[in-house]
């Protein structure tokens, strides 16, 4: 499945590399009548972040998130710093279908682990950023990548699948943002090793080949943001590659 995705600061569409805000490109467009083409287009389901709330939870963008969710008729998983039970249920009845969630879940797996409980891990994506060292470890980064934690990809993983885990956004960081092409072999080990869980694959999609590359290795979907606000390929195009690899 292709994803698309869009990333929001203060009501305007933008991209950071490398999850830097001091390199925050902005793009002309509406949100609305984005996610509303990407779904014209074939999109069935669609990933948004709210980086303005992932910065500040108090200026979460709900009026902007509520009015966007409505527009489109198919699912969209919404992220951006989720950080308390309250940002959880305020997003659900926002009309999010699942809920992004990242460093909270390392930070304070105790708290988490009672939201899969609560709310069920149907709807909840465990979003793990991995630094990869020169030995191979899958270091998990918080806080908005401006830190390592002490624990792995696998570790978190297999923390919460007694919690029902379904599904996981993985994000290899060297590759966000740069279209240089996504890291096949990290997903390909872990949908191998975690056959039971869908891997959402992100970061570094430039080109139609980058997509072609990616079935195979087990992930469930891709999620594509700066390449198709860049216009390198269309959605249609995405979605044709994805299901022609």
């Amino acid at each position: 499945m292709i994803i698309p995705a869009l990333d929001l600061i203060d009501g305007k569409v933008v991209r950071l590399h490398q999850g830097d805000y001091a390199q925050q490109r902005d793009y002309q467009h509406d949100p609305l009548s984005h996610f509303q083409q990407y779904e014209q287009q074939g999109a069935k389901r669609l990933h948004l972040v709210d980086l303005t709330g992932a910065k500040d939870p108090s200026a979460r963008q709900i009026p902007l998130l509520r009015k966007l969710l409505a527009a489109v008729s198919i699912p969209v998983q919404v992220g951006g710093g989720i950080r308390t039970e309250e940002d959880v249920k305020t997003l659900l009845d926002a009309g999010a279908n699942r809920i992004v969630i990242g460093s909270i879940a390392i930070k304070q797996p105790a708290l988490v682990t009672q939201w899969f409980k609560r709310y069920g891990a149907e709807n909840i994506v465990l979003a793990l950023d991995v630094r990869i060292n020169d030995t191979g470890m899958k270091q998990v980064a918080i806080n908005g990548w401006r830190e390592n934690s002490s624990v792995t990809l696998e570790q978190v993983i297999e923390q919460y699948l007694p919690c029902g885990l379904k599904y996981v956004l993985c994000t290899d960081i060297s590759r966000d943002g740069t279209l240089n092409g996504s890291n096949v072999e990290l997903y390909r080990a872990i949908c191998q090793c975690y056959p039971q869980i869908a891997f959402q694959a992100s970061g570094g999609i430039g080109t139609l080949n980058d997509i072609a590359s990616l079935p195979a290795s087990g992930v469930a979907g891709v999620i594509i943001g700066r390449a198709l606000l860049d216009g390198k390929f269309t959605l249609t195009e995405a979605i044709q590659c994805w299901q022609n690899a």
